[in-house]
């Protein structure tokens, strides 16, 4: 979106958020390695410490270390060795952090796209027309998660889905769906679904230039990111008379098909924020940051400690900052909702069981009878596919596609045109 005030940028970068809590958790996995090097067999220094962390961290960390041992100018013996190898291995691992959280930091690079043309507003959404920027054709109305910036679709030259799109015959329409102000603080997921999702998608449908052609008659192609493709799976549902189609990039649907313990664990920590839902009316980003980080809480120092070692004039560096940046500028959650989600969604199933309802009425996939595309990519650890990919069985004769990607690389990555601009466009291109 256009530059704001608050918007990351060098000297007023926060990230990665919250920064205490990622700090902690480097420290802590620090202090476990060293410890468990103590009792740890030192004839076998790639056995599996007791530390969690990702395989490809350890990986990492394991070579270092009996390279360290495989050293001939290291003389001590072997039950000294290994102690210090591990205590060498995580104080580089720390001082690796430290550099990247700092090279981010300091890096200079703001986001300067701006904004195409409103055409509907209500409240703080907007519904923004990438249109005029190519050459027109089948309308797509992109919906994103309500706790993230739009502008993920949209992060920078050469990484923009919507920009590229719209010079492949789609006219995009990005739903911004803005800060929540005091109205929207006291939102439901119903009123979020049954109220401004669907007016938005009424303006869409009489927008200038939306002319009757095709299999979808004209009518707009829903497009749901993330949490907006569960959101967009209920107004599909409600106003098929509207659409020509649905599109679900990474929707979660089943919360508990890739660990119902871990998606019980985050409802369980709801009652720790309910002060902060008091307080604010809202769950703030830092909180919402904490429950991402309990998806992935290594995650996040393995990148940075990556980053410190990239070429900060390469292509990969800029990215890494523009995808970072816009990370650490979420959007608070309003109370109901993140009640109703980590609640229903995470602690109960409630999609998956046929449970959550939206404006009383049971939300089905099954009643869906629309062209469909479900992406469900095979590298995602914020939706894991086995969450998504229940959608594609559910809505007869949807389409499954899963890319060889992450959750948000499959939308804005080096890989992005290749694994899922391309096959979005071709399915799109069917309905026209």
């Amino acid at each position: 979106m256009s530059p704001r005030p608050d918007a990351p940028a060098p000297l007023r970068r926060r990230g990665p958020r919250p920064l205490l809590l990622h700090l902690t958790l480097a420290m802590l996995r620090s202090t476990v390695s060293r410890a468990m090097s103590v009792s740890s067999n030192p004839a076998s220094p790639s056995s599996n410490p007791a530390s969690p962390t990702s395989s490809m961290a350890f990986a990492e960390a394991a070579a270092a270390i009996a390279a360290a041992l495989r050293d001939p100018t290291n003389a001590a013996s072997a039950a000294d060795a290994f102690p210090s190898a591990v205590v060498a291995e995580t104080l580089r691992q720390d001082a690796d952090l430290i550099a990247g959280i700092a090279a981010y930091r300091r890096y200079p690079y703001a986001r300067a796209l701006d904004d195409p043309p409103a055409i509907w507003a209500e409240g703080e959404s907007r519904l923004l027309d990438y249109g005029g920027l190519g050459s027109g054709g089948v309308p797509a109305l992109f919906v994103p998660s309500l706790v993230n910036r739009a502008y993920v679709l949209d992060l920078a030259p050469g990484h923009s889905m919507l920009r590229w799109l719209a010079g492949q015959g789609v006219r995009p329409l990005l739903l911004d769906w803005g800060w929540p102000t005091a109205v929207e603080r006291g939102f439901t997921l119903t009123d979020y679904v049954a109220g401004r999702l669907e007016r938005a998608i009424a303006a869409a449908a009489g927008a200038p230039g939306v002319t009757t052609h095709g299999k979808t008659g004209g009518k707009t192609v829903l497009i749901g990111y993330c949490m907006g493709g569960t959101i967009a799976v209920a107004a599909a549902e409600r106003r098929p008379d509207l659409l020509g189609g649905l599109g679900l990039l990474a929707a979660p649907w089943d919360f508990h098909a890739a660990g119902k313990q871990d998606a019980q664990t985050l409802a369980r920590a709801l009652p720790l924020f309910e002060p902060a839902l008091a307080f604010n009316q809202t769950l703030p980003v830092d909180l919402l940051q904490v429950l991402f980080a309990m998806l992935d809480p290594w995650g996040v120092a393995q990148k940075y400690r990556g980053f410190a070692r990239l070429d900060p004039e390469s292509d990969r560096a800029r990215l890494f900052v523009a995808l970072e940046d816009w990370l650490n500028d979420g959007v608070p959650l309003g109370a109901p909702v993140a009640r109703e989600c980590l609640t229903g969604w995470y602690g109960e199933n409630t999609p998956a069981r046929g449970a959550w309802r939206i404006a009383g009425m049971p939300v089905d996939p099954a009643a869906i009878r629309l062209p469909s595309f479900v992406a469900a990519p095979a590298r995602d650890r914020i939706v894991p596919p086995e969450s998504a990919r229940p959608l594609a069985r559910l809505i007869p004769g949807a389409v499954l596609h899963e890319p060889a990607a992450g959750h948000i690389g499959m939308a804005a990555g080096h890989t992005a045109e290749a694994v899922l601009w391309r096959p979005l466009r071709d399915w799109l291109h069917s309905l026209a």
